[in-house]
């Protein structure tokens, strides 16, 4: 459902009230008043749910299991008919708002994005703060008499009406019968024939362009974004001028702008489209992410842009190009994957605000009309004198003159003088400079091919000492598409901090050195990747089939060929040094999940490593490297979709013979002692470990926790009580913690799976407790779902075991789904690819007494057999909490209950008095920890692999 109204209509003195409403009316109703019940139900059928608040409009969203739509339905229709808006549940969420906010206040895209409103008219709307926070939707209006909840239901009963909404429902039934269920569900949503408000007006007056505005942000890094105020593509979708300038100047082929500022060393990446656009305006922005030695360029960079857009003034308004823009977007169409029918309900439901309805489902996807006059009159608005220029650096600490009022950064804004605008219009244009060439990667073969063998599951095609293929004809979404994986597991790669480091770099260069030939496979569907991982490297490739096999052999080229450029070295050496630098600003969360990985993988470096020894590496490092990378490796290959066997197997054979005969490198199989493993410490029965830091940003107030419960290998029956552990309980985690006691905005139990080894882990991010006090919260909330359990009636349990069934039996969407399930048994080295199958035929086996067994054993705090491990992030408000935690003698076992806790009961009475309970080990170096443990077996090199 899509209700036209956001964040523009909030009243002054109320900013965040939209968004606010849109998280109050989950939680109850008048028909179903019991707090939280949607939500409940949802997750109790397989369902998920979501919301999200615009300038302009409202989004909210649901999916659940089939045979539950109807009653999911009704309760969701309550939210447009009835809902309760509680005093006491609108005084709570206030807080989960502060909350999520306050997630957001450390993060460069909301300060950045909040800047570019500041700078702008303030009669306008867009000029307005969205999220809101305690100060506007609790103190603030305390202060002025203002009550925010009469306020609310003010804004729901002004605004919330029927003529204002748009319903997309999508389910097996067919379209009469939903329509009926529509009706009946939804037909008391009241029609006031409110109208919807119109924003007129630009937003940017003539003093908000031609400037520069120079900001601090919070990561390293320089960024420059060149906005311009436009014509909304909106009002010229079938022609599309902001998608066709946007594919032209973001192009990264040979003769494009990126290409030069790239071959200058001025630039790392380069994007280009349109922006935070409405039915009334909208903005055009060429970002590019500068380097240390572009960051001193920035003039250059801005002329070299509007010379390229002369460029496309006296050339590109071509229909050669146009017809190339639209055959491309109407093969992507054609071909569209199935995709989850959460996602497409969300996006045809805001099409249905935008579009008449012979576009609903087009939407601006399916240019049509070539428009020279549209194009050159959207060229002529990207001009000097209109450009809003936000430069983004720390070089411009302590040069700022101003502060941004709702997230703090720093800032000033000066004028781009006349002159430099003078020069910028009038600058000779660059020789390198050209238009791209006519897209040779657009496909023309989409023949389907038939699947031979007709199999449900990958099966080995091909083994070698060297390799080994896994391969999966397509027989269910007949597509003409493929999906191509590759895992180079190289010895050498990981064996040092390094070497990790430089395998980093290697695997960068290849991308970098790709750039220009594959840019042109990726406009026209194809799509790959080249990425480091714990054993080596991976390559991807994926798309229409027909010049699939092309792209993967180009890849293998450069592999093969390799060569390092000492000034290419030196570019991505700066930007991989700045992504280990900016790991410091993770959320908290973030790093409790990166520290647990630390502490449970038995071979890993630490970023702090990387950090350590990147700055004393060189170009000639990585050219006496290279050909150890590539000296002993085993190819681990997954080939899946429209491809014969044929084709699959003459593709990896050819691979092997390029590595194994080339120019620079001879490989071989590794040694039986070099094969991949991947091992996870096992913890002991009783085990209770903690790992108290301090978070990496001292300016995020926020701590977090996570807290994890191993329950062992890769076994079905335990798998399927795991799960249903989760699934029972995960729903009640987010209404008690989060909703209830408002511990934070991110609140989530999932289930966790490290290279076979699973487990539970609790995620908390919070500014109201530090992370024992969160932790503590945890305990309680499992000794209360414990009892709960036990009181659970059977049919409960049978609805939980039949949920979890049906979610494990939904049919995979697409190719890439179906390929992503396929390549994670054969990555882990768990092979289990029937397994949804097998666990949903032990699920039907299991019975409640299993399951409290289960969580008796492997949860419950009393029980010895459990193995828990908590990494607490103490965030910048609890650094006295910390300092507490980091003084205690090291093994000493001291009491994480708070005065407050012991107060609620939490902890043991013994004779009568009330004894807190003894707290867990506390971890203080963590390679020391892991040389002290023992080691789960590892899935990878077992009995599955090829070399065993």
């Amino acid at each position: 459902m899509v209700v036209n109204v956001g964040s523009f209509s909030d009243s002054e003195g109320l900013e965040g009230l939209a968004h606010f409403l849109e998280h109050m009316l989950f939680f109850s109703s008048e028909k179903y008043p019991e707090e939280d019940s949607y939500s409940k139900y949802l997750t109790e059928h397989g369902g998920h749910s979501n919301a999200f608040t615009a300038a302009e409009h409202t989004n909210y969203h649901f999916d659940i299991s089939a045979d539950y739509l109807e009653e999911a339905l009704d309760r969701f229709a309550q939210f447009f008919i009835c809902p309760l808006l509680s005093a006491d549940a609108t005084s709570r969420e206030i807080n989960a708002v502060h909350s999520e906010n306050s997630k957001n206040l450390t993060m460069d895209m909301w300060r950045m994005n909040q800047l570019t409103k500041m700078v702008s008219s303030k009669d306008h709307p867009f000029h307005k703060f969205g999220t809101g926070n305690l100060e506007t939707l609790d103190i603030g209006p305390k202060s002025r008499g203002i009550d925010t909840r009469d306020e609310l239901v003010k804004f729901y009963k002004t605004h919330y009406s029927a003529n204002l909404m748009r319903l997309v429902v999508y389910g097996r039934d067919s379209v009469d019968e939903l329509a009926n269920l529509v009706h009946n569900k939804f037909n008391l949503i009241k029609n006031t024939g409110k109208k919807a408000e119109k924003f007129s007006g630009q937003p940017c007056l003539p003093e908000h362009m031609q400037i520069i505005v120079k900001a601090v942000p919070v990561r390293e890094g320089h960024n420059l974004e060149m906005m311009f105020p436009i014509i909304p593509e909106i009002q010229n979708y079938i022609s599309a001028p902001s998608r066709y300038l946007g594919h032209l100047i973001g192009h990264e082929a040979e003769g494009s702008l990126f290409a030069l500022l790239k071959k200058l060393g001025w630039a790392n990446a380069l994007s280009a489209g349109e922006i935070d656009s409405s039915l009334e305006y909208g903005f055009f922005m060429i970002a590019v992410e500068l380097t240390d030695i572009g960051q001193e360029h920035m003039e250059e960079v801005a002329s070299l842009t509007f010379q390229y857009i002369r460029v496309l003034q006296q050339e590109g308004v071509a229909e050669w190009m146009f017809e190339e823009v639209r055959a491309v977007c109407e093969m992507k169409f054609q071909f569209q994957d199935k995709r989850p029918p959460i996602s497409y309900v969300t996006d045809l439901a805001g099409n249905m605000l935008l579009y008449p309805s012979r576009d609903w489902v087009a939407g601006s996807s399916l240019p049509r009309r070539f428009d020279a006059e549209i194009f050159s009159g959207l060229i002529e608005q990207l001009k000097p004198e209109r450009v809003r220029i936000f430069w983004y650096s720390k070089q411009f600490e302590g040069k700022t003159s101003e502060k941004e009022l709702w997230y703090g950064t720093d800032y000033i804004i000066e004028r781009i003088e006349d002159k430099l605008v003078q020069e910028w219009s009038t600058a000779r244009t660059h020789e390198k400079l050209h238009l791209p060439k006519p897209n040779v990667f657009i496909p023309t073969d989409f023949v389907l091919r038939d699947p031979e063998p007709k199999v449900d599951h990958p099966f080995i095609l091909r083994k070698t000492k060297m390799s080994r293929l896994w391969f999966k004809p397509d027989t269910k979404f007949r597509t003409p598409k493929a999906c191509i994986q590759m895992q180079f597991n190289c010895p050498e790669s990981h064996y040092s901090p390094e070497a990790s480091v430089l395998t980093r770099i290697f695997t960068k260069l290849l991308v970098d050195y790709l750039n220009e030939y594959a840019y042109y496979a990726q406009v026209a569907g194809l799509n790959y990747g080249i990425v480091t991982t714990a054993t080596g490297f991976q390559v991807s490739a994926s798309g229409y089939h027909h010049k699939l096999i092309a792209l993967v052999e180009k890849i293998i080229d450069k592999v093969v060929n390799f060569e390092v450029e000492e000034e290419r070295f030196s570019v991505i050496k700066e930007k991989v040094m700045k992504d280990y630098l900016n790991f410091r600003f993770q959320q908290p969360y973030q790093q409790v999940m990166y520290n647990c990985s630390i502490l449970l993988e038995h071979k890993r470096w630490h970023i702090n490593e990387f950090i350590e020894v990147l700055p004393s590496l060189e170009a000639r490092d990585l050219i006496a490297f290279y050909p150890r990378i590539l000296s002993r490796i085993f190819l681990e290959c997954f080939i899946a979709g429209n491809l014969t066997c044929t084709e699959a197997e003459g593709l990896v054979e050819q691979i092997e013979n390029s590595l194994a005969d080339g120019p620079l490198i001879k490989a071989r199989p590794p040694f039986q002692s070099q094969h991949t493993e991947q091992r996870i410490v096992k913890f002991g029965p009783g085990a209770d470990w903690y790992y108290p830091i301090a978070g990496t940003n001292p300016h995020d107030d926020n701590s977090a926790l996570q807290t994890y419960f191993q329950i062992g290998q890769d076994n079905t029956h335990m798998n399927a009580l795991l799960e249903l552990f989760v699934l029972a309980a995960k729903r009640e985690v987010f209404h008690q913690l989060r909703t209830v006691e408002q511990l934070g905005y991110v609140v989530s139990l999932m289930s966790k799976n490290d290279f076979g080894v699973r487990g539970a882990h609790f995620i908390i991010q919070s500014t109201a407790k530090d992370p024992r006090g969160l932790e503590e919260r945890v305990e309680v909330f499992l000794e209360q779902f414990e009892n709960d359990l036990q009181k659970m009636s059977d049919e409960d349990f049978k609805k939980n075991v039949y949920t979890l069934i049906q979610i494990k039996l939904e049919k995979h969407k697409n190719l890439w789904e179906e390929s992503r399930f396929f390549w994670g048994e054969i990555e882990d080295g768990t092979l289990t690819f029937d397994r949804p199958q097998v666990e949903v035929a032990a699920l039907k086996m299991v019975n409640k007494e299993d399951l409290l067994s289960f969580v008796a054993q492997n949860i419950a705090r009393d029980s010895p057999n459990r193995r828990k491990l908590s990494i607490q992030v103490y965030g910048g408000q609890h650094l006295a909490e910390f300092k507490a935690a980091k003084s205690e003698a090291p093994g000493e076992k001291t009491s994480k209950v708070t005065s407050e806790d012991a107060a609620e009961g939490v902890g043991d009475v013994v004779d009568g008095k009330f004894s807190p309970r003894a707290a867990a080990d506390r971890i203080d170096n963590i390679y020391t920890f892991k040389r002290s443990q023992q080691l789960h077996e590892s899935s990878r090199g077992g009995k599955h692999t090829a070399y065993a």
